[in-house]
């Protein structure tokens, strides 16, 4: 969320699909892993319909962008290590998560403490609020369920479709949004856009169901 300050949401969102690209690479140079012109296409795809939705929005702030690339690169090491370490180590899902838990688990305090989200979360009002305890609960049972899917999608197939079906996830919020909440105006570009995303997504999902 940090690149948000400098980069706004269209062009955050078309930045961020990026990382299926990166993904591939990064499992290339962790794994020798290779694919198809096929899936290659289809991703390509993927990409050309997240800069034609974000075409209208070529706003450039070099330090956003940084950041969304760092974000792209960190995220692709993650979903290839974690599909790496899944298929070598014997573990399952569930396994590869709770070791992920414990190991960045006080890196995750050590950074709250420094940035001072620690102290803005002991000073906060309603810590002991029962309304605010059964929803953080809910957030976090949500939150586990949502990392186990991951964490059992790329073990199972790859760290590459988990972030197609991020993007894909991304799409059909976006639909969900226009549908229930309304008020955005309507954009050809960001429609053709969404809509190539979605057709690279499916090829994607066919090719790696036919074998090729």
């Amino acid at each position: 969320m940090e690149s948000v300050r400098g980069v706004n949401v269209p062009m955050y969102t078309t930045l961020r699909r990026t990382t299926v690209v990166f993904t591939m690479i990064v499992e290339y140079v962790l794994a020798g892993q290779k694919y198809t012109s096929s899936v290659v296409g289809s991703v390509a795809l993927i990409v050309l319909g997240a800069f034609i939705a974000g075409a209208r929005d070529l706003s450039f702030d070099s330090y956003g962008y940084a950041v969304v690339f760092i974000a792209n690169v960190t995220t692709a090491i993650y979903l290839a290590t974690i599909a790496c370490i899944g298929k070598s180590s014997g573990l399952n899902s569930f396994g590869v998560m709770w070791c992920n838990g414990i190991i960045c688990g006080p890196f995750l305090l050590f950074w709250t403490f420094i940035r001072g989200d620690l102290e803005m979360i002991m000073n906060f009002p309603y810590m002991f609020s029962p309304g605010f305890l059964v929803v953080l609960l809910l957030s976090c049972v949500l939150a586990f369920f949502l990392n186990y899917s991951i964490f059992l999608n790329t073990t199972l197939n790859s760290a590459l479709t988990q972030t197609i079906c991020g993007n894909l996830k991304d799409l059909f919020t976006i639909g969900l949004g226009w549908v229930l909440f309304g008020g955005l105006p309507f954009d050809l570009f960001n429609v053709i856009g969404q809509l190539l995303g979605f057709v690279g997504s499916g090829l994607y999902a066919y090719y790696k169901l036919i074998g090729k």
